[in-house]
């Protein structure tokens, strides 16, 4: 990866932090959904495959995403896949389903950002983000929140596609696409996330040295992204 091209991803990831994102939807599979605890969003059964444990690519509908402003980011909400708590700028409570994990990728990792300030990012990376790297995490993002780095207030990136690398109901990934200004020239990048079910709620994993521009890539459209209608904000 060339300078120029680690730049142009470090201030897309930033300027959404996204993780990204991003960031869901409510699958398209027949079964009734079983009554959920109040404050909980009621759960879906996953295809037969992904429930043994076999990963797959679920059929995703994302057309009744609401899109939340917060704090400048686009952020998604759903009945069926959560948040089914939102305190204090904090989000929890995401539905075992495809739609619950690529919600809470974007809304997890979006709040990791050192943007959120350390009452939002440093719960969040305590309580929803796991992996060996979750500490560096926390670390890059109190330094960058003490130094004031970066450029918080915007134009921030937007999530604006996904695809699944994979799904079963204990573990997610999927690549999401962001699209922001970078110079006056609108840049896509691509992040990886991976999202793990645990305790009763999907925690995002952390990247490689707690960075999100390391799981990263620069693209050049969102060609073969599937993409996420509704974003007025």
């Amino acid at each position: 990866m060339t300078t120029t091209t680690r730049i142009r991803i470090c201030i897309a990831v930033a300027a959404l932090a996204v993780l990204a994102g991003i960031i869901a939807t409510v699958m398209s599979r027949g079964g009734t959904a079983s009554p959920a605890p109040p404050g909980r969003p009621p759960q879906a059964s996953s295809p037969p495959a992904a429930a043994a444990g076999i990963p797959v690519t679920p059929v995703t509908d994302v057309s009744g995403l609401r899109w939340v402003n917060d704090q400048g980011y686009l952020l998604p909400e759903s009945a069926q896949a959560g948040p089914g708590v939102t305190n204090d700028g904090l989000a929890s409570r995401f539905a075992d389903t495809p739609l619950g994990a690529l919600v809470a990728m974007i809304n997890i990792a979006a709040r990791t950002a050192w943007e959120f300030g350390p009452s939002v990012f440093q719960p969040t990376i305590d309580y929803h983000v796991t992996g060996p790297d979750a500490s560096e995490m926390l670390s890059l993002d109190q330094d960058a929140y003490g130094n004031g780095t970066g450029q918080a207030g915007g134009p921030y990136a937007r999530i604006t596609g996904y695809q699944w690398a994979g799904y079963t109901p204990s573990d997610a990934t999927a690549d999401l696409a962001e699209e922001g200004p970078v110079d006056g020239v609108t840049t896509y990048a691509a992040i990886q996330i991976q999202a793990q079910w645990i305790n009763g709620d999907w925690r995002v994993v952390a990247p490689p040295g707690g960075d999100w521009a390391n799981s990263a890539t620069e693209i050049g459209s969102l060609n073969g992204y599937l993409t996420f209608p509704g974003q007025e904000g």
